[in-house]
């Protein structure tokens, strides 16, 4: 069930300058359809086949958040409408996205994944793959002029340390600026810090997050 005054209470608490993506993994299409119609727009979902069921049975307006960790063989059956791939860790699933989405005559939006969490169990790339993609994609802008790198994301360690998880969101806070800030400067392109979820986003919007991800706290507990 959807609590209209929970929705309404984070996204005063985000402000204009925070992208809120409803994370509505393992939720039913009825309680998406709420979400909209209270006015999001922004969802996010870990699943391919789930990402597929509900973008045919929901309004094509939504723009849709894949937040999981994708395999190559899969981008094929998002590639024509997703809005942003949010979990990218390497440059073999970066070629593959542009290469699907040049099948749809289209450009997609994607952040890097960064593992900036004490847990083995996350994926992402660490400071120095980080730079090695970035400049490959430099090197041969050719090969990418179906994808759009629109900045990263990140997840920190699931732990009730508050101190820990603000180190590491101030931490991928440094890469976005190192790797983001003069493009951003340099042009009207909005660059995306995406870091934050349920039980952390506060602090992750107080070290410079410009996007989270909830979903708990808005759909209940994940089914």
């Amino acid at each position: 069930m959807i609590m209209q005054s929970v929705y309404e209470e984070i996204l005063g608490e985000l402000g204009p300058d925070v992208q809120l993506v409803a994370v509505s993994k393992t939720k039913p299409v009825e309680d998406i359809r709420a979400l909209y119609d209270l006015g999001q727009r922004d969802f996010g979902e870990n699943y391919v086949q789930e990402l597929v069921d509900k973008h045919s049975q929901l309004p094509s307006d939504i723009r849709w958040h894949f937040i999981g960790h994708l395999q190559s063989n899969k981008v094929k059956y998002i590639a024509g409408f997703v809005h942003l791939i949010q979990g990218v860790d390497s440059l073999r699933l970066l070629k593959e996205i542009n290469k699907q989405a040049a099948r749809h005559n289209r450009v997609i939006a994607c952040l890097l994944q960064v593992h900036i969490a004490r847990e083995e169990t996350k994926f992402g790339l660490d400071a120095t793959e980080l730079d090695e993609i970035l400049q490959a994609v430099r090197a041969t802008p050719q090969d990418f002029t179906h994808i759009r790198i629109r900045g990263l994301m990140g997840m920190a360690s699931f732990t009730e340390d508050q101190e820990k998880v603000r180190e590491e969101f101030k931490g991928l806070k440094d890469l976005f600026v190192e790797h983001f800030s003069r493009a951003q400067a340099s042009s009207d392109q909005h660059f995306v810090l995406s870091m934050g979820m349920s039980g952390d986003y506060t602090i992750a919007v107080r070290e410079g997050s410009n996007m989270v991800r909830i979903g708990s706290l808005l759909f209940g507990k994940r089914v």
